[in-house]
C-alpha cells in the first residue's frame, strides 16, 4: 500500500485472524486517537477493572475505596470523561479490559 509516494506498512497479522485486515498503523492511530488519549489517562484502566468485575453497578464509594491514590476530583473528572465517551455503556468494553487483564496477568507471573 502506498500513500503520497510512501509505502504504508500494514500491521502484522497473527493466525490471519487479524480484524485489522486493510488497515495501517498510520491510519489505526489516526482513527483511534480520541479513545487511546482517554483510556491512557491515569487511573482510568484502573477504574475499568472494577466495572469488568461486577455485572452488578458500581458505586462511586467503592471506586474511591479501591482507588486510595487518586484524588475525589480526579476519581470524578474521570467517571465523567467514561461516561460522556459511552465507554461505561459498551459491553464490548467489558470483554476487551477482561483479555487484556488475562493478558496483564500472564505476564505478571513472569
Amino acid at each position: 500500500m502506498e500513500t503520497k509516494g510512501h509505502e504504508v506498512k500494514q500491521l502484522p497479522m497473527y493466525k490471519n485472524e487479524c480484524s485489522f485486515a486493510g488497515y495501517n498503523a498510520a491510519n489505526l492511530m489516526k482513527e483511534t486517537a480520541k479513545i487511546r488519549k482517554l483510556i491512557t489517562k491515569r487511573g482510568t484502566i484502573e477504574m475499568l477493572i472494577p466495572l469488568c468485575c461486577s455485572t452488578d453497578p458500581v458505586r462511586y464509594k467503592e471506586f474511591r475505596h479501591l482507588l486510595k491514590g487518586f484524588s475525589s476530583k480526579t476519581l470524578a473528572r474521570r467517571l465523567k470523561e467514561l461516561e460522556k465517551a459511552g465507554i461505561l455503556q459498551r459491553q464490548e468494553l467489558v470483554e476487551s479490559i477482561i483479555n487484556l487483564l488475562q493478558w496483564m496477568r500472564k505476564w505478571s507471573k513472569s
